[in-house]
C-alpha cells in the first residue's frame, strides 16, 4: 500500500497539469508554464533520490532506500517530460535547430548532458543490469552527482531575474553531495581529496 501511495503521490503532479492543460487554464503562456513545470518536478524528485541515504543513515529510515530507485525513475520521466515540451512547442522538432540550440546555448547544452547521463542510468535501473555490470553498475550510478549539479547549473543559466530559487537548489544538492562525502570516505580519504583540490585549484 505504501509503495503504491507513493506512486500515485508521483504521478499526481502529471495529471494535475494535464487537467490544467485541457481546461486552459495554465496561463498566457502555457508552453512556457509546462516547461517550468517540468523542470522543477525532475528537480524535486533528484533532490527526493539525493536525500534517501541520508535520510536512512541519519534517521535509520532503512525503508526509504527500497524506495530510492521508484524516485529516481520518477526524476527521468518529468525530465523527459521538461525536454518533449521543450522540442515540441519551442523548436517543433525542427532538428537542425535542436542541435544549434544544444551547440550554441550553454544552459541547453549542459541540460541535454544531463538528459544523456540520466538517460543512461535509467536503462540500466533494472536488477538485470546490476547482475551484469556487477560492480560497475554502482560506479555507473555514481553519475547521479554530476547529474544534480548540471541540473542546477541549467537552472541557474536559464534563469532571466531572480536567482533565489535556483541558489537555494543548488545549495540542497550541495549539502546532500556534501553530505554523501563525508560519509564515504575515511578522514584520511577526505583529505586527500582536499588537499588535491588545493593543489589543483593553484
Amino acid at each position: 500500500m505504501l509503495r503504491l501511495s507513493l506512486h500515485g503521490l508521483s504521478i499526481a503532479p502529471f495529471i494535475y497539469v494535464v487537467v490544467l492543460a485541457f481546461t486552459s487554464k495554465l496561463g498566457a503562456d502555457p508552453q512556457e508554464q509546462l516547461l517550468n513545470y517540468f523542470g522543477l518536478w525532475n528537480l524535486y524528485f533528484l533532490i527526493l533520490t539525493l536525500a534517501a541515504t541520508p535520510l536512512a543513515k541519519t534517521f535509520k529510515w532503512r525503508v526509504v532506500l527500497s524506495y530510492r530507485r521508484m524516485l529516481g525513475l520518477y526524476f527521468y520521466f518529468y525530465l523527459v517530460m521538461h525536454f518533449l515540451v521543450y522540442g515540441t512547442f519551442f523548436l517543433n522538432w525542427q532538428w537542425s535547430l535542436v542541435i544549434t540550440e544544444i551547440i550554441k546555448r550553454p544552459y541547453i547544452t549542459v541540460g541535454f548532458v544531463a538528459l544523456v547521463l540520466a538517460t543512461l542510468l535509467a536503462i540500466t535501473s533494472n536488477q538485470y543490469s546490476q547482475r551484469k555490470l556487477k560492480k560497475n553498475w554502482k560506479r555507473l550510478h555514481y553519475l547521479t552527482y554530476p547529474i544534480a549539479i548540471l541540473g542546477c547549473i541549467h537552472f541557474i543559466w536559464q534563469t532571466k531575474s531572480d536567482l533565489n530559487e535556483p541558489l537555494l537548489y543548488m545549495f540542497i544538492v550541495v549539502g546532500l553531495l556534501s553530505y554523501r562525502f563525508w560519509t564515504k570516505f575515511s578522514l584520511n580519504e577526505r583529505l586527500f581529496v582536499l588537499l588535491m583540490y588545493k593543489k589543483q585549484s593553484k
